[in-house]
């Protein structure tokens, strides 16, 4: 797993009726954009991250037009 200060974690829920959480990354801890990050939840909380497999890093550029896989005017996405 690698990120940037600025991405996004997407925890998923990992039992039924459990919410996913998303948060953005304030700080990385790790070597090379490895975990932990400190990251600050949706909800307000901040912590110290450890990511398990049911969580992946959405680059922070990804929502802008015209980056890989992000929408585009048209319906389209690029990079595919």
């Amino acid at each position: 797993m690698h990120a940037t200060i600025g991405d996004r974690l997407h925890v998923h829920g990992n039992a039924v009726g459990r919410a996913d959480r998303i948060g953005e990354i304030l700080e990385v801890r790790g070597p090379d954009g490895a975990p932990p990050y400190v990251v600050r939840f949706d909800d307000g909380h901040t912590g110290l991250i450890f990511p398990g497999p049911d969580a992946e890093v959405e680059a922070a550029s990804a929502g802008l037009p015209g980056h890989a896989g992000a929408p585009v005017p048209g319906g389209r996405r690029q990079g595919w």
